[in-house]
């Protein structure tokens, strides 16, 4: 179970008597320093009043947004190779259990899975891989069993434990014969083989599907604009990527008979030109459900440019990793983005690695300063694991924000104040995610149906508070 220490509350509440006809509150914090995680305080309720505080929080559950997938990272083959290998069957299943049980652990729901190799991988691999010179246009050699070893079987595991979880497929190179130089490092997809890059995708999502592994979404390139140098990449332009989805790629999942829906552009939030010229393709627009981003370039207006020319097509932020070169901890920074990101449309938040070793490996090549959700300290024995900001920000929208989940609205400051975001689940009941930036307790009111509660958030700290809706 998700507990913290139970020290000092660092979020102190105005609590009041409980009664049959009480709008009961639930709350949890993580403070900054993580010395508390996912705390869960005594409950609360909401009184008719009004005695708010300059700082009122109101929640708006007439004001509707984007429909929600989840949140969550990737299990790369380096990440994979690490639970798999690396901790004792008891170790994995109770980090397994954190991270993706919904009632005993943080309940992500959103896995981007890597067809072949990234930078986070232990070397360089695609599902069809041949010898230089030669080339395999039918995919007579097509074979995913690399990934039976460790990425399948946590995948399996993490599905057993959440079957609620959302997949996502995303290739970070062809294999190095379609491309228009022999590695998968660099070089741009050749034109003449389109037609075969798209069955190496089909036959890939129809891999996943065989070993349990449905896949809902698909990009088809991992950061198209930005070609690689030393782990594997693929420069391709929206021209390009708008023919191939058109004329191929779409066409090939509907003759197999897979649901799998395409994502645009799978790159950074600068370039909303790249998904909105795939989205205006008439041939390509059917196959699209809508648009990836990243967070590595830009801000997240971004993601606005693209919902107003399309509002009828999704937004994911699949991607965005924590490291050493930020200035805010992990708790801070992935806090600031799940509000921002889910604020300005995103269906989902997607981190990077789940996890890395204390020397920021495994990789190929890429990111070697990059922070998983978990880091696991190989130089002990048997293995420690720790358990990162980033991982407490996103379980405290995980284990409460629920798939298909609507974003409603809620009052937000700004980064010298509170900032909020506010879901509704299927069900009815309300999670409303505040973070403090304030290097002091703030005192603040929620509000909602003319009703409040009274709240005092500890600096730097997340929280978040969820009731169910009256009958």
């Amino acid at each position: 179970m998700i507990s913290g220490l139970r020290s000092c509350i660092a979020v102190s509440l105005l609590f009041l008597p409980w009664s049959l006809s009480a709008q009961v509150v639930k709350a949890y914090e993580t403070t900054a320093d993580l010395s508390e995680t996912m705390h869960e305080l005594p409950p609360i309720a909401f009184v008719s009043g009004s005695s708010r505080t300059p700082l009122t929080i109101t929640v708006n559950d007439k004001e509707r947004g984007q429909s929600m997938d989840g949140f969550g990272a990737s299990i790369t083959e380096g990440s994979a190779w690490l639970l798999q290998d690396n901790l004792s069957p008891a170790a994995r299943l109770q980090v397994m259990t954190k991270l993706f049980d919904p009632v005993h652990g943080a309940g992500l729901n959103f896995l981007r899975q890597p067809i072949g190799s990234t930078d986070l991988s232990r070397d360089t691999y695609s599902f069809d891989d041949m010898l230089a010179g030669q080339s395999d246009p039918e995919l007579q050699h097509f074979s995913a069993q690399r990934d039976d070893d460790d990425v399948f079987p946590i995948l399996r595991e993490a599905l057993k434990l959440n079957p609620a979880i959302t997949v996502m497929a995303v290739p970070w190179s062809a294999p190095a014969w379609m491309k228009t130089k022999s590695s998968m490092n660099g070089g741009s997809l050749r034109d003449d083989a389109m037609e075969a890059y798209s069955a190496y995708l089909v036959r890939s999502i129809q891999a996943f599907a065989k070993e349990g592994i449905p896949v809902k979404y698909l990009s088809v390139q991992n950061e198209p604009l930005y070609e690689t140098g030393d782990y594997p990449g693929t420069l391709m332009l929206a021209a390009q990527a708008k023919r191939l989805i058109g004329d191929y790629l779409g066409p090939a999942l509907r003759s197999a008979g897979l649901q799998t829906q395409i994502l645009a552009y799978d790159h950074n939030w600068d370039h909303p030109e790249y998904p909105i010229e795939i989205l205006s393709n008439p041939k390509a627009e059917p196959f699209v459900a809508g648009s990836a981003l990243h967070c590595y370039g830009g801000d997240v207006s971004g993601q606005d440019v693209i919902h107003q020319r399309f509002p009828d097509k999704g937004i994911w932020l699949t991607e965005c990793s924590g490291g050493t070169w930020q200035k805010e901890s992990g708790l801070l920074a992935t806090s600031h983005l799940l509000i921002d990101a889910t604020r300005h449309w995103a269906k989902s938040l997607s981190l990077w690695g789940v996890a890395l070793d204390t020397d920021h490996k495994p990789y190929v090549g890429g990111c070697k300063t990059c922070r998983g959700l978990v880091t696991i300290d190989l130089h002990q024995s048997p293995a420690s694991v720790i358990y990162n900001g980033d991982f407490y920000a996103l379980a405290h929208v995980s284990k409460f924000v629920h798939p298909r989940a609507v974003r409603i609205g809620s009052t937000t400051f700004d980064r010298t104040s509170l900032e909020s975001v506010a879901f509704q689940n299927l069900d009815g009941s309300i999670a409303l995610v505040v973070l403090n930036n304030l290097p002091k307790a703030s005192d603040f009111t929620i509000s909602w149906h003319d009703r409040e509660a009274h709240v005092r958030l500890a600096p730097g700290s997340l929280a978040t508070f969820t009731w169910k809706v009256a009958d």
